[in-house]
């Protein structure tokens, strides 16, 4: 019987070392991070901010409900709002129905940026991501914008001009603009006041306006990982944003 016991005993002892062991190697490790860890840390964070910003900018009013990156009338006819609104009949109807739609292009063709943002981020070299993880707190962000926004245009152009004449942007914005240059080319409008005829590209407009705000989204993803811990939802977003919380100390 005894013999039994101790064998039991012997067993029991054996598997509290296994699992003990198991903890111990899942433990965070206090050794330096490994310019590895550093690569693959940055390359995580920016998949989660890509995911993450891009995903909010698709929905609808990703773009038209955020105040900071809603897309408004080109600054030509902003300047002339006032006139279109007073002198042409629904002006400020058929504004609105411009504003809306140039964002609905925007929040439709924001779902092209993640395949060429992703290129970028693998292509990161570890030199890269270390100045990046030592810079500042859109060090990423601008990472990112040197490397892609070439591209993006390339992509975002045919998408935009697809989209803008999708959701009836294009038709909207022409309707305006032929309204208002009708009215700056004719012997009434001298007398108004209205200035020389509107000539804005709408698709390099919008196009650069959505790439702005998609930017402008991501750096907030970034700044939100580098600030708060909670929003670091891996382990190793933890291991590499926590060590760059302690050297700042």
């Amino acid at each position: 019987m005894k013999k039994i016991f101790f064998i039991l005993l012997a067993m029991l002892m054996q598997n509290a070392c296994t699992t003990l062991q198991g903890v111990v190697s899942n433990l965070p490790t206090n050794q330096p991070l490994t310019e590895a860890e550093i690569a693959n840390g940055l390359k995580e964070a920016l998949m989660q901010g890509i995911s993450n910003g891009v995903n909010e900018l698709i929905k609808l009013d990703g773009y038209f409900a955020n105040e900071t990156i809603k897309i408004l009338l080109p600054p030509e006819a902003q300047k002339v709002q006032d006139l279109i609104v007073k002198h042409i009949p629904q002006g400020q109807k058929l504004i609105d129905e411009a504003v809306l739609k140039m964002n609905r292009a925007a929040e439709e063709a924001a779902k092209e940026a993640k395949p060429i943002f992703v290129d970028a981020i693998t292509s990161m070299s570890i030199v890269d991501a270390r100045n990046i993880l030592l810079g500042n707190e859109t060090a990423a962000t601008n990472y990112l914008y040197e490397k892609t926004f070439q591209k993006l245009v390339q992509a975002y152009s045919p998408k935009i001009n697809n989209a803008l004449s999708k959701v009836g942007a294009t038709q909207a914005w022409v309707a305006l603009i032929n309204s208002y240059n009708k009215l700056a080319n004719s012997n009434a409008g001298a007398l108004l006041g209205v200035r020389e005829p509107i000539n804005t590209d709408l698709g390099a407009y919008t196009t650069q306006k959505a790439l702005d705000g998609l930017f402008w989204r991501i750096a907030q993803e970034e700044i939100k990982i580098r600030q708060n811990p909670i929003a670091r939802t891996t382990a190793l977003l933890q291991r590499v944003f926590g060590e760059l919380d302690k050297n700042k100390k």
